[in-house]
Order: C-alpha cells, then structure tokens, then sequence
C-alpha cells in the first residue's frame, strides 16, 4: 500500500506523523510526503532541501511540493510573492485536485491530512484539512486526519514551561482534538530515535528563533527514551467511521 502525508509546512511531517511514517515504511509500505508550501519567505528553498533530509531518514520514498508559498501566521496575510501563490489563497478544487493528482499516479491507500482545527489553527494547516478532505472525496481515498488530543497537549506544555522554555500557551483549549474523538492511536516510541534525528534534520527551524524553535531544541537534544516517552505516541481522526483503534 502507499500511503501519502499531506502536510503544510516541512517540518510539520515530523511533529505529527513522523513516527507513523517510520513505521510504515519499515512494515513495507511506499511512503510519499506532500507539502502545500516550502515554508520559505524568500529563495534560497532551504526548508525543502531539510524535508528531503527528513524523509530520507523516516524511509519515506518520495517528497512534493504543491507550489504553493507559506500563508503566514498572525494577523496579517502579506501579498502573494512573485511567481507564487499563498497556499490560503489557493481556490478550494484546484489545489484539491494537484493533489489528487498525486493520490492517483500513486494509487495511494491512505491519505493523511489534518483534523479540523488544523491542529493548533495555523491557517494553512487549516487549509491542509480543507484540501485533504476535498481530495480524498474526488478519488476515494481512505482519509485518516493527523491530531493531538488537547489533554496531552496542555501537559506538555506544563512539562515545557516547568523547564523554563517559552511555549505558544494561547488557545490550547480549543487546538486540536478532544480525546473522544480521537479515532486512533498509534504507538510508534520503536521510531523514537529516527523521529528526533528527522527533526533534527530541519537544522534552519532547530536553530531559529521564537518559541517553537526553543521548543524544538529542547526535544533533539533530549536521551532518546525520553524523547520517546514525550513524542512516541501519534494520534488520528477517521472522518468517516468514527471507530476507535489502538495500534
């Protein structure tokens, strides 16, 4: 089976799905990784040239960019920079159907998206939910959309600020999923160490600035088991059965 991770932002396939991608891969399935945008405000395409690095580590196959640029995050949506078009801009069945496009020549099995919130409410992850739903309707792939439960959220981010290291706190009581409506649960804590080194790998966001960036920090430099105890668990939303599965 191949199974195809639709995802906003490089980086994003290693937060959410980088263990389930490594197992797949491992149980010998085709793994292809698609990203709405490259993330980049401005040439050169580095965060591209990390998600390739990523993938080559978690056994992924294949990497696509849709071509689209990042939407931001904040108050302000900038103009769309030459030659590209922001990724929220980007008219519902036309973005939706480059990547059927991919779905198809792939003769993909699965498809992973994002739930509803789009996780903690970015807007291209939003779009991702958006896009990913509309996509796995035009050729009938089997969706399964890429989630936290809101709980294990909240207490990592006690865990993050216990240690003194600044953590995105707003709106965590609406990012996400509620646990009942998590569908499944993957425990992927045997992928640990290849999750954190495909984090590592994304070395422009590891060693940026901002919150996130102290946060990614603090989990590559993390003893493995202890990485795995925090980030050795992914979690899924099955849109259509609603059936809970622990894996």
């Amino acid at each position: 089976m191949t199974v195809v991770a639709f995802h906003a932002h490089p980086d994003d396939e290693v937060l959410l799905t980088g263990g389930t991608l490594a197992r797949a891969a491992a149980e010998g399935h085709r793994v292809v990784v698609v990203v709405a945008t490259d993330a980049m405000w401005s040439e050169p395409p580095t965060r591209l040239d990390e998600l390739r690095a990523s993938a080559a580590v978690l056994g992924v196959q294949r990497v696509v960019h849709l071509g689209y640029a990042d939407s931001g995050h904040g108050a302000l949506l900038y103009a769309d920079p030459p030659g590209r078009q922001r990724f929220v801009r980007a008219g519902l069945d036309e973005a939706a159907g480059r990547l059927a496009d991919v779905l198809v020549e792939e003769r993909a099995g699965l498809l992973l998206g994002y739930d509803r919130n789009g996780g903690y409410g970015h807007r291209d992850h939003v779009k991702v939910h958006e896009v990913g739903r509309r996509a796995a309707e035009l050729t009938g792939t089997r969706l399964l959309e890429a989630t936290m439960p809101r709980d294990a959220v909240v207490r990592l981010a006690r865990v993050v600020r216990a240690l003194r290291v600044p953590f995105p706190y707003e709106g965590l009581e609406r990012a996400f999923s509620a646990s009942a409506d998590i569908t499944h649960r993957f425990d992927v804590r045997r992928f640990a160490r290849q999750k954190q080194a495909a984090l590592a790998a994304h070395r422009s966001q590891v060693e940026g600035s901002g919150r996130l960036a102290a946060v990614m920090r603090l989990l590559v430099r993390l003893p493995v088991p202890v990485f795995g105890l925090l980030a050795g668990r992914e979690w899924f939303v099955d849109p259509v059965t609603g059936s809970g599965r622990r894996c």
